[in-house]
């Protein structure tokens, strides 16, 4: 299945505004932030055009025109970025345990609210999705003045071929619900697994992620961030310091809030082509919550410091080689056109790293949004997320799940893999084989196909390769392919087989020299 052929402009999600971006950042008419400040060029951080009237900040804090230093650390501005940033720690950064289970605050408060509307979850996202066909028509042809503009032409003013696939989400859902239709369509494995399993725990999650995400990345804290840690990045890495925040927010939190924050800083100028691919195939792992779930499942929980050392070491090595292969290395340093470069990463405000990041922070905290305005971002986000996201990750997770559960495909396509396995010392290859691959559906499958094996040896491995190989269509690969960042299915599929490849070796390496 390829990326349907649609115009960026047709796409949802193009708007520059949404998903956390300052908004008074386009710099149009009746803009509360001043013409000079709009200009602001920051190292890790946001930086706008050069500003041709010299009014405000420019690459070198010493030119003229410069915004002075005491202007910038002040004790308002220390606040604004302080108070929110602490915030948007709690919730994605922080890992709590409570009552035995350990979560990010974002996290408990997702399964606060699933715990609240328990089985009417389900029918709550039917409903989202049908809402989203009638708001998405109702554009298409009666064209109403609220929608021709804006974030929300962005999220209904779409082309056929999401249409087809947001179309397609709305009725197979329906279908689940109901249970109604053919068995392989809404059985527990496939429609009832998406629904009942994936599907709620993303609506719970993405409205608390939407939500909060501007307390993490519009106060100050991903330029703090990004400036402490930009050469150590750039160094390993070749990214920005700023993406240790994706990475963060995926350990302990949610690859896919990783991946939301990767599309956010794309579409706002903050991540090139190069990087934003990078880093949305390096970076969002799964959280470490979900990786308890995956090695209990294989009853394998006693191992679990062993299993989540092997899936960081494994994750960590192929983020460093990966990039440097085919298609990452191809892609472009370029910007996303409709925003362009808002990054600078030269200026310095202070000879020393930790006050220049300090200052830096405080710099974007100047023109951080007020709470109105961080109101609306967070509800637009959350529009973008349940309208446009939700019901794309539905049907294309449903293609990915009936191909691995009613089709050999990855039966055939595992064939490759037992020689391999059998070479690594791997008992049980010709069992372990299709596990390797089918990953690329679900990232639960591989732990489902393991738990009959006997060797804990291999259930082991499967279970940290099914983490490390991070890209599975029906949230992560899903979520790309709605987004601008520029990779489709078929660059997908070559850097989850590179992604086998490099971490799969590494991980039984582990096994056998340390645990085994």
């Amino acid at each position: 299945m390829s990326r349907p052929n649609e115009s960026d402009q047709n796409k949802p999600g193009s708007d520059p505004s949404r998903l956390g971006r300052d908004p008074v950042s386009d710099g149009s008419a009746g803009s509360d932030r001043s013409a000079g400040s709009e200009a602001s060029a920051r190292s890790d951080g946001p930086a706008g055009s050069a500003n041709p009237k010299g009014t405000g900040p420019q690459d070198d804090a010493g030119q003229p025109g410069a915004t002075p230093i005491d202007r910038i650390f002040t004790a308002r501005n220390f606040l604004v970025f302080l108070l929110p940033s602490f915030v948007g720690i709690g919730m994605f950064l922080i890992p709590f345990t409570v009552d035995d289970s350990i979560n990010v605050g974002m996290g408990f408060l997702a399964y606060a609210l699933m715990g609240l509307f328990d089985n009417t979850l389900p029918a709550i996202a039917v409903a989202i999705f049908w809402i989203s066909i009638a708001l998405t028509l109702y554009v298409r042809f009666l064209r109403p003045a609220w929608a021709e503009t804006g974030t929300l032409h962005e999220i209904f003013h779409i082309g056929p071929g999401w249409f087809a696939l947001r179309l397609a989400g709305a009725v197979l859902a329906t279908l689940t619900l109901l249970q109604i239709g053919p068995e392989f369509l809404i059985s527990d494995d496939t429609g009832g697994l998406m629904l009942n399993e994936l599907i709620t725990v993303l609506l719970a999650f993405f409205l608390f992620a939407a939500l909060f995400l501007p307390f993490l990345v519009d106060y100050g804290f991903m330029e703090f961030i990004g400036s402490m840690v930009r050469k150590p990045f750039r160094f390993i890495f070749n990214l920005l310091g700023r993406s240790a925040i994706d990475a963060t927010a995926s350990w302990f939190g949610s690859g896919t809030v990783g991946v939301l924050i990767t599309m956010q800083q794309y579409e706002n100028g903050f991540y090139n082509r190069r990087e934003a691919a990078v880093i949305a195939t390096n970076f969002s792992v799964v959280s470490i919550a979900f990786s308890l779930v995956i090695i209990h499942f294989v009853d394998m929980g006693h191992m679990f410091l062993q299993y989540y050392a092997t899936v960081v070491v494994s994750s960590l090595l192929a983020a460093i080689i990966i990039p440097r292969l085919y298609p990452l290395v191809r892609k472009p340093d370029t910007y996303y056109e409709p925003v362009g470069r808002r990054i600078v990463e030269e200026k310095r405000y202070q000879p020393g790293v930790f006050m220049d990041s300090m200052y830096k922070a405080m710099d974007r905290a100047r023109h951080a949004p007020g709470p109105a305005q961080l109101m609306r971002n967070s509800l637009t986000n959350v529009a973008d997320i349940f309208f446009s996201l939700l019901p794309l990750v539905y049907s294309i997770g449903i293609i990915a799940l009936v191909t691995a559960e009613h089709t050999p495909l990855f039966t055939w396509l595992s064939w490759p893999m037992v020689p391999l396995l059998s070479l690594l010392q791997i008992p049980d290859a010709h069992a372990a084989a299709p596990a390797t691959l089918v990953g690329f559906a679900d990232m639960f499958l591989p732990a489902v196909l393991a738990s009959g094996i006997e060797s804990e040896l291999t259930r082991f491995v499967v279970a940290a390769l099914s983490v490390s190989q991070l890209i599975y269509m029906s949230e992560v690969g899903a979520l790309i392919i709605k987004s601008k960042i520029p990779l489709n299915l078929w660059e997908l599929v070559v850097i989850f087989l590179l992604r086998t490849l490099v971490t799969l070796p590494i991980i039984t390496l582990m096994a056998h020299f340390l645990f085994f």
